[in-house]
């Protein structure tokens, strides 16, 4: 049985000039840009033993196991490694996702940002919203292959964040995730095609999904998700919320720690990043609409009812996955404290399951 391979002694991410935290997208894309710029053919012959080392610092960190290991005897603690893109390294399955859709050769990259663009200028309150509540990992994944950048493909990037800019309003522009989550789709775009080039599957596949994915959890879609409708009469509800019944609400779960908010079988935060942000934002909807209710109450009893709003908001947007009692459960403290359903329907005589289960 072969033994081990020995664990290099120097920094291989040095070597690929990269974090110690990133994504496995990164690794790719530095190796490749790398390998590149030191190629015997280019460098001349002092580069042929640089490429070298520089392959063997992709062998150990593109490999889950290997990186692992390195990272582990090393003594490296890289911190909370990105949520998208990164192989696990406790082997669990390695993310998923959809292949990079291929570029048909009569659209035109040029036609497609203006088209992007001029929706940017077009954005709705709700999808601005929405936007500022979406997950923007994705703006780190830009950020470490920057420097990896040719002049023209570092242009087009400059470029499309200059006129991103001026198509959204300052405040919109100040606030971090909204302009994040739009930069992010904006530079699906402008790289698309040194993406392609830099990056195979299924690692293209990944780092497209992620890019573009707050801007597809945001664009024409209602602002709560498929249950709006019953989420705005909670909010409307939320709205004339008395102190009295602020404190039974944080009564009504009891004194232990309130759990956090469960998702139904089937969905899941990580993969249904919609939904993710119709919680949120109902969530964050829900505080501000109780506010006068929650402004007379102990720090710590109005923060209470705080959460069972905020738990009571996300019931509701997923209404369609819980079971009749999953359901039921969440929304009793809500019930307990106001009297009202909680269900968004005028009749709640007739509850049962929405959702079919195997």
């Amino acid at each position: 049985m072969p033994s081990a391979p020995t664990v290099p002694t120097d920094d291989l991410y040095a070597r690929l000039e990269v974090d110690a935290d990133c994504s496995f997208e990164t690794i790719e894309i530095a190796w490749r840009a790398l390998l590149k710029r030191h190629h015997p053919d280019i460098a001349g012959a002092d580069g042929l033993e640089l490429a070298k080392r520089i392959n063997v610092a992709h062998d150990w960190l593109a490999d889950r196991d290997l990186r692992a290991r390195y990272d582990r005897e090393r003594g490296i603690r890289s911190g909370r490694p990105p949520r998208w893109g990164r192989r696990p390294v406790d082997g669990s399955p390695v993310e998923q996702a959809r292949p990079a859709p291929r570029r048909s050769v009569s659209r035109d990259p040029a036609d497609e940002l203006r088209r992007f663009l001029d929706r940017v200028g077009r954005l709705s309150r709700d999808e601005l919203d929405r936007l500022s509540m979406a997950d923007t990992s994705s703006i780190a994944f830009v950020a470490s292959i920057r420097r990896f950048l040719a002049p023209e493909p570092l242009a087009a990037v400059e470029s499309v964040e200059s006129q991103v800019r001026t198509r959204l309003r300052p405040a919109d522009w100040a606030n971090g995730p909204l302009r994040d989550a739009v930069l992010a789709a904006a530079h699906e775009l402008a790289l698309g095609a040194f993406l392609d080039e830099h990056l195979a599957e299924p690692f293209r596949g990944r780092a497209r999904d992620r890019l573009v994915r707050a801007w597809e959890a945001a664009i024409d879609q209602p602002r709560y998700g498929p249950n709006t409708q019953a989420v705005e009469r909670f909010l409307a509800r939320a709205a004339a919320l008395t102190p009295d019944e602020a404190r039974r609400l944080a009564r009504a779960a009891g004194r232990g720690r309130i759990p956090d908010d469960p998702w139904p079988r089937g969905l899941g935060p990580d993969e249904d990043e919609g939904l993710r942000v119709s919680s949120a934002l109902a969530g964050r909807d829900a505080s501000a609409r109780a506010a006068p209710a929650l402004a007379g109450l102990q720090r710590n009893v109005a923060a209470r009812a705080e959460r069972l709003l905020a738990r009571t908001a996300h019931a509701l947007v997923l209404r369609h996955g819980f079971r009749a009692d999953e359901f039921a459960a969440l929304v009793a403290p809500w019930r307990a404290a106001t009297g009202d359903p909680g269900t968004g329907r005028r009749d709640d005589r007739a509850e049962g399951p929405t959702v079919r289960r195997r």
